[in-house]
């Protein structure tokens, strides 16, 4: 445990290093942007050895691994984020230990999250999910709604009891023409939150950018980055 907690360590400073880095070349301050390791696929034990780390956000993409694990880890001071596309028969598990789903992209997701946040008595944060690949009315690839449907269900998120919108999420796109272009992918997701605010003023998080793109994320503004292989290593497959 001593060695792995090492290794986490030793990523965790070159990730910070590079977050930094990222704050000064874009004259913004480091509190300005917030790290959230994706510790899909690792232990809680993982977890744990981050949170001692000083670590405080954490995601999770699938609820059959993060419900155990969340469990497992609930005396510990963390925020956990969902940012898997998420199914309704799986929101009441997750409305159970996460603080915000990153991955709100359709009215019939938001009608099941308000339901069992009113009856867990909880309020959620929602971020929607927006998928720069799809037509203006298509969802993406990956899930995520099209940015002319942004603002619709944000007002329908804004009204259901339980729920707060909380900002913007993206991941950069494999097709269309913000491929490859990460930097202008998450300028024109800035230019959506400039756009959500105007509504929902305390929707000011924007969540972009993962191991590869942070520093492209940072330059275009992001409040926060998701980060998995850079802090936890890459996982052997199994078989």
């Amino acid at each position: 445990m001593t060695e792995r907690r090492d290794e986490l360590a030793g990523n965790l400073a070159k990730v910070e290093e590079r977050i930094a880095a990222a704050c000064v070349a874009a004259g913004r301050k480091r509190e300005e942007v917030t790290l959230i390791v994706v510790t899909k696929t690792y232990p809680a034990s993982d977890v744990r050895i981050l949170s001692q780390l000083g670590v405080r956000h954490v995601a999770e993409n699938k609820d059959q691994d993060a419900a155990p694990k969340a469990a497992e880890c609930s005396e510990l001071p963390l925020t956990w984020h969902f940012v898997g596309q998420l199914q309704t028969n799986k929101v009441r598990s997750v409305v159970g230990y996460t603080d915000l789903v990153q991955s709100v992209d359709r009215s019939k997701l938001v009608t099941a999250l308000s339901k069992e946040a009113v009856r867990a008595e909880r309020e959620v944060g929602c971020l929607i999910q927006v998928a720069l690949d799809a037509g203006e009315r298509e969802r993406g690839e990956r899930g995520g709604v099209a940015p002319g449907g942004i603002a619709e269900l944000a007002d329908l998120i804004a009204g259901a009891p339980g729920l707060r919108v909380d900002g913007l999420m993206t991941v950069a796109p494999l097709t269309g023409e913000y491929a490859g272009r990460e930097r202008a992918a998450f300028e024109r997701l800035m230019d959506l939150s400039t756009d959500l605010r105007r509504a929902h003023p305390a929707a000011n998080m924007v969540s972009a950018g993962m191991s590869a793109d942070l520093e492209q994320a940072v330059a275009a503004g992001a409040t926060h980055v998701r980060v998995g292989t850079a802090v936890l290593g890459v996982r052997p497959r199994l078989g």
